[in-house]
């Protein structure tokens, strides 16, 4: 962790470094403005702390200049007392945040903690965004979890040898992005081609996947390549594999073990050289136990096993896939990037996200766009389980419009309208879960 410290006088600059550095930071003291800038660059991956009333150009300035070498270069000022007319005019430049003198050790540590926590998550959002414009095609799995970090180096291990691979995973935790990181992982230059077998019908389902020939059945007028011919040297992704109908399993499991396909009405076969990843949220076994999915399949499926955590088992990536989204979403929607605090960012980690990575996704979107209400909240396990579902939603229902009002520091109509309720409902919501009401 990096700081750079611009302060004029030497007792107090003596002072507040060794502050920072017992903070564990490695420290750059400056005695002037003019030093500060001659030691920054635009990927400066610390923080700086600067005072306001300087020798030369003021703190301000400094701000302005560390602005257009980086606008997200966080800037803390640091105001003597009665500056409050400095430190507004400090915030509306664009400071990190301002602290005004005297001030204590601990103040002064969390605001600069929580500025470079901001700084690496900006810079490493960076990098991830650097590397999807040199490589726009090739998916990335955001995180820097050991769970993650050991799920690229298993991509990147198997890949290359174009074995068959099931994912297992909850909805939303990336199923389609891991497929997709294998197939750019492997090197081959074929198709990715994903069919989601909960989305096709029945009626249809055999014909998109192996092809059909003219004159196959009534209204096949020509030749149709299937799915899995189209993906030729490339990858097929078998999204829900769950859904796939019993028959149609039986012909897949010959597929995979001949490498060759028959599609409807021919006589002949075709020599098929693709990598089939399938991907399920359901445990196979158990359904294959039940009879609802062939056992040989499975196994046939399995030759590698993936699994994807959930959002709440790698919850330290919270806060970079929150950074990359919000960019993600505040360049596609030309907004500016929300900010949140430490206390925000504990309550995101702490909720249990059951839609995982897509959930986050999608609050993110709505950061961006000044409609998110709250995030999701985390029960106890335990709690859970003793309370019924009206009493579950109940408690979900009082800890949103509790959240609601501490936002907008009790004023009832503003709750009311965040939360898009009439204000009578949430009146009566109030009494009904003894709510004590701040300003009408």
């Amino acid at each position: 962790m990096q700081a750079i410290l611009i302060e004029d006088e030497a007792a107090l600059r003596l002072a507040t470094s060794q502050t920072l550095e017992l903070g564990g930071f490695s420290v750059q003291a400056c005695a002037s403005a003019e030093e500060a800038l001659a030691l920054l660059r635009a990927d400066y991956p610390g923080v700086i702390v600067t005072d306001v009333r300087l020798p030369g150009r003021s703190g301000l300035e400094l701000l302005a200049q560390a602005a257009a070498l980086d606008a997200e270069l966080p800037v803390i000022v640091v105001t003597g007392h009665g500056d409050v007319e400095m430190a507004v005019a400090a915030m509306r430049s664009g400071a990190y945040d301002f602290i005004e003198k005297p001030f204590a050790a601990e103040r002064l540590l969390d605001a600069v903690r929580r500025a470079q926590e901001r700084r690496r998550l900006v810079l490493e959002n960076r990098q991830l965004r650097s590397d999807r414009a040199q490589h726009p095609d090739v998916p990335d799995l955001v995180g820097r979890s050991a769970a993650i970090e050991q799920l690229k180096v298993l991509i990147r291990n198997i890949a290359p040898a174009g074995v068959d691979v099931l994912i297992n995973g909850q909805t939303g935790t990336g199923k389609e992005v891991a497929a997709r990181l294998l197939h750019a992982a492997s090197g081959r230059k074929g198709n990715f081609v994903a069919i989601n077998c909960g989305a096709l019908p029945e009626s249809v389902f055999e014909s998109e996947i192996f092809g059909h020939e003219a004159g196959a059945f009534t209204g096949a007028q020509k030749r149709r390549i299937g799915k899995l011919e189209y993906a030729q040297g490339g990858t097929v992704f078998l999204d829900e594999i769950e859904s796939m109908p019993m028959a149609l399993q039986v012909k897949l499991l010959r597929v995979l073990q001949e490498r060759r396909l028959e599609r409807l009405g021919a006589n002949d076969t075709v020599a098929l050289d693709c990598t089939i990843v399938a991907a399920t949220k359901l445990d196979l076994l158990q359904l294959s136990a039940q009879g609802q999915f062939r056992e040989d399949l499975y196994y046939r499926l399995s030759v590698v096993s993936i699994d994807l955590p959930r959002l709440r088992d790698r919850r330290d990536d919270i806060p970079l896939l929150l950074a990359h989204f919000t960019a993600d979403a505040a360049a596609r929607y030309r907004r500016p990037l929300p900010q949140w605090s430490a206390q925000q960012m504990a309550q995101w980690q702490a909720a249990d996200w059951p839609g995982n990575v897509r959930e986050l996704r999608n609050f993110a979107e709505r950061l961006v766009l000044g409609v998110a209400a709250a995030a999701p909240l985390a029960v106890p396990a335990d709690a859970a389980e003793a309370l019924s579902l009206p009493q579950q939603v109940d408690h979900h229902e009082r800890e949103l419009i509790v959240q609601a009002l501490s936002a907008v520091d009790g004023n009832v109509a503003l709750a009311a309208d965040n939360l898009m309720v009439p204000r009578k409902t949430l009146y009566d919501k109030l009494k009904k879960y003894q709510i004590a009401a701040g300003r009408k």
